[in-house]
């Protein structure tokens, strides 16, 4: 069993978020987050650590750049039974960080009602799809919600076990984040199949 201490939380669409987030911060995790979805979690009252403090980058290109910096990913993908990872992040001050909760940009929904080529194209997810790929690979150490339908599952833990879980629990979460990058990428490469000119 692995504990969640530190969850990075960076999710499109809030709702749903109220409950997993009061069980977390009961739990005594510690959040980790970037713009709306940072002063979200305060207006619920739990403290929250910005991205940006973290990284001391701001968001930036227009929130086309906010979580991508070493000191995220080092903290999702480090190997916390591997030495030299572990040297590397006191060397670096890169924090562990052991839950990701993503929602991605709703490119989908966005193609459907009819958008211009620049709006659909601006809901490209890079940050969320990476950070997905990075947890996902890193389940070992990581636990990633890779969208809301994936927040019972990670609720029916907590309250059965605490902020704590098996590698085999860590696993199916990977297979859940792998098929929600996978629908994903599949939507933008058809959505480019059928727009080109």
């Amino acid at each position: 069993m692995k504990q969640i201490k530190t969850a990075l939380v960076s999710v499109f669409h809030k709702d749903g978020l109220d409950e997993l987030l009061k069980k977390l911060n009961d739990e005594g995790v510690h959040f980790l987050s970037t713009g709306g979805t940072q002063q979200f979690i305060e207006s619920l009252g739990y403290e929250c650590q910005k991205v940006e403090d973290l990284t001391t980058y701001p968001s930036i290109l227009g929130g086309r750049v906010k979580t991508l910096h070493p000191k995220v990913f080092g903290g999702i993908l480090a190997r916390r039974d591997n030495e030299g990872d572990r040297e590397q992040m006191k060397q670096y001050d890169i924090p562990e960080i052991d839950l990701v909760i993503v929602n991605l940009y709703p490119f989908e929904q966005t193609v459907a009602s009819g958008a211009v080529e620049q709006d659909i194209i601006e809901k490209i997810d890079i940050g969320g799809i990476s950070l997905i790929r990075a947890a996902a690979k890193n389940f070992n150490d990581v636990v990633i919600v890779p969208s809301k339908a994936e927040y019972p599952m990670l609720l029916d833990i907590l309250k059965s076990q605490g902020a704590c879980t098996t590698r085999e629990q860590r696993k199916a979460f990977a297979e859940k984040a792998f098929g929600v990058s996978s629908h994903y990428d599949t939507a933008i490469h058809n959505w480019f199949t059928s727009n080109l000119e």
